[in-house]
């Protein structure tokens, strides 16, 4: 059988942004994102993920966007999956971003509930819809505390019973979901989405990681997701507890300047963030550089 596209470790991408002397912005170096993408694949990730809360792309222009989906599966080996994120604010613009990404030739998208307000159940559902009309396989990515929408198990059930999605990237940081899930919807694939719960659910079964460090340390963490999920928790526990302090930080506010720092010191190129994203205060600086510094230390990369 062929692996869902949607299954192993998918990277959540960093978008690298480098100074414009002309306007003093921050312009995004598409040539530095599809060497990112390649390096990924080479090293062992499944696919990318771009245009992610990770990736800045509510700050992109409609053209920028775009091109982020278009460098990614251009730059993208034969087998690795590029699923763009196709969040927007209106139900409408979501499924142009699911149709832009069919077109280009993504084989999956992601997408949030409405992240305009706190939207209804019969408004989660209608948008679901209205993006499947792209014809793409969905994963739903559940943020609670970013939309204050919540994907709660039966709905969930509901929206993968009209078959509007596949997949749900779990981001609520409750390990005890999974299992309310697929006794809830048996079928629907249930995501790691927090770095830092990703041990306890490839133990309970999750087929797949939507994942931030990796791009900082691609082959640790897919020896901790393989490990895990083989059950091998003598190689799984130790890359786990070396990683967590950073791993934990996928749930904070200031995740994208951290995972981009990490980058930076382990010589990737993170660099900046765009606004409102402000540089990390010098306390944060300090556990971020402390933490990749012990990891490089043990050898991880």
């Amino acid at each position: 059988m062929t692996t869902p596209a949607w299954h192993g470790v998918l990277v959540a991408t960093a978008l690298p942004l480098r100074s414009d002397d002309r306007t003093d912005d921050l312009a995004a170096d598409f040539d530095g994102y599809a060497e990112h993408v390649r390096w990924l694949a080479a090293n062992g990730c499944d696919g990318v993920v771009p245009n992610g809360s990770l990736g800045e792309y509510q700050t992109l222009t409609p053209d920028e966007r775009a091109r982020v989906v278009t460098t990614a599966i251009e730059a993208a080996p034969a087998g690795f999956t590029v699923m763009p994120g196709v969040a927007a604010y209106g139900a409408a613009e979501a499924r142009r971003w699911a149709e832009q990404a069919a077109e280009a030739g993504a084989p999956v998208v992601m997408l949030l509930p409405p992240n305009a307000y706190r939207a209804d159940r019969r408004a989660v559902i209608g948008h679901y819809r209205e993006v499947a009309k792209a014809g793409l396989p969905v994963v739903a990515y559940n943020n609670p505390f970013d939309t204050k929408v919540d994907l709660v198990p039966d709905l969930l059930a509901e929206l993968h019973g009209e078959g509007l999605i596949v997949a749900v990237k779990e981001f609520s940081g409750d390990v005890r979901r999974l299992y309310r899930i697929t006794e809830a919807a048996p079928g629907l694939d249930v995501l790691a989405g927090s770095d830092d719960v990703a041990l306890e659910l490839a133990i309970a079964g999750s087929p797949g990681w939507v994942s931030g460090y990796p791009n900082a340390f691609p082959d640790a963490c897919v020896r901790l997701w393989k490990a895990a999920r083989d059950g091998d928790l003598a190689t799984a526990l130790p890359l786990y507890r070396t990683l967590h302090p950073l791993l934990r930080w996928d749930s904070q506010t200031e995740f994208v300047q951290a995972i981009k720092l990490s980058m930076d010191i382990v010589g990737r190129y993170g660099g900046p963030a765009r606004p409102p994203r402000v540089p990390l205060t010098d306390e944060h600086e300090a556990i971020v550089r402390q933490a990749t510094e012990k990891a490089l230390a043990e050898g991880l990369s």
